[in-house]
């Protein structure tokens, strides 16, 4: 009779010793599969870029790519901060700031901005409506009727904040994640 009591018991740590050693060794044979679906290093890579503001003068501004998109940066001048900031809510036909650092938010100038880099204005450069890139980067370029940028494929205007004010575009110019490194140094993304 002990040795049946005995059994058992022996048996019962076989079994889950085995258990555990399989459930390692499946693991081990599956993580690389799991792990074959993380992006690559180029992809990672990517994800984020850094740019340097310092030769970017007042009043100028430059185009950057960001994940194979054009993103706007522009140095304001501090009456285009002004202009833009007496712009009353009720008078945007899109009232949200569309700026993922700050989801959800009224598109109140400083909305669109990081506080302390008021001058800085940062916002992905394809127009909200089709897709076609707003003119305004240059200082031949057209602004549109507020100063801007305006998007010559269908007439869409927007003011010195990139919210949209006139024309078929649904929504304000998107502000893509971005913080600044330093006074003149940005990373997006």
């Amino acid at each position: 009779m002990t040795a049946d009591v005995e059994d058992p018991n022996r048996r019962d740590i076989l079994v889950v010793a085995a258990s555990a050693f399989s459930a390692v060794g499946a693991a081990s044979l599956i993580w690389p599969f799991v792990h074959q679906m993380n992006p690559d290093a180029g992809a990672q890579a990517l994800a984020s870029a850094e740019f340097d503001l310092a030769p970017v003068q007042e009043g100028q501004a430059i185009t950057v790519m960001w994940r194979g998109k054009p993103v706007f940066i522009r140095h304001r001048t501090a009456e285009e901060i002004e202009t833009a900031k007496k712009v009353a809510l009720d008078e945007l036909p899109d009232p949200v700031s569309r700026n993922e650092n700050q989801p959800g938010t009224p598109a109140t100038d400083e909305n669109r901005t990081i506080a302390g880099h008021e001058k800085w204005l940062v916002m992905v450069g394809i127009c909200t409506h089709l897709g076609c890139i707003p003119k305004g980067q240059t200082l031949a370029d057209a602004k549109g009727d507020y100063g801007g940028w305006f998007c010559p494929c269908h007439g869409s205007h927007y003011d010195t904040s990139g919210r949209i004010r006139k024309g078929p575009a649904p929504r304000n110019l998107d502000v893509p994640p971005y913080t600044f490194l330093s006074d003149t140094k940005i990373r997006i993304g």
